[in-house]
């Protein structure tokens, strides 16, 4: 089988070994074929191996992370931090005096001149509904009466939220917890969504 020895169809077969010299030159090019075969194979197994998805070519799972906030100066540092990188959208549902607190933190400001969407939810009357004369006002609705005014919530880009235990309402001191869970985000989008379906368009 290493082709060194040739037959004939004759009948008793014939056996004759090849000369040395062409022994040695059939069996080194049979081992080059080989090695080539290798090589295109090791090309074919190599490319194979790049298309299997590995644990470090996938996206990490981003951990889940949870943080209590107190009081308005780590409450607004979060908002701040918020406000200046989000890429998407940035949705605040909150009552009158929780907006008057953002427009007196100038948070507002952050929207007049952004290219990102936004969208507010607002519990504010007719007296206040001054703080929005800079912004797009189709990107602002006012709450039904219906909705309790300690309800306050701030979602950037469908993977932040910041929500209020205690909002501007309560007369004690601001709590809040900021987390970016999937399943917390998700719900209070829907929530958003839905609310924001049912409310009115704030009208100069």
């Amino acid at each position: 089988n290493k082709g060194i020895v040739s037959a004939t169809f004759q009948h008793p077969i014939q056996f004759t070994a090849l000369p040395l010299e062409k022994s040695i030159w059939i069996l080194v090019n049979s081992e080059k074929e080989r090695v080539k075969s290798l090589e295109r194979m090791e090309q074919g197994l190599s490319k194979l191996w790049d298309n299997i998805p590995t644990f470090d070519s996938m996206h990490p799972e981003v951990e889940e992370k949870f943080q209590m906030l107190q009081g308005s100066n780590q409450i607004h540092s979060k908002i701040t931090e918020m406000t200046d990188s989000h890429n998407d959208e940035f949705l605040i549902l909150g009552s009158e005096k929780d907006y008057l607190k953002l427009y007196h933190g100038d948070f507002l400001e952050s929207f007049v001149k952004s290219k990102q969407k936004f969208r507010l939810l607002s519990g504010c009357t007719d007296k206040t509904t001054y703080i929005f004369d800079d912004l797009e006002r189709k990107n602002i609705k006012k709450l039904h009466t219906d909705v309790e005014n300690h309800l306050c919530f701030i979602l950037k880009d469908d993977n932040e939220m910041l929500f209020f235990t205690k909002n501007a309402v309560s007369p004690d001191e601001p709590y809040a917890m900021w987390t970016n869970s999937n399943s917390m985000v998700y719900a209070m989008k829907l929530l958003f969504e839905s609310m924001w379906t049912n409310s009115k368009n704030i009208h100069l």
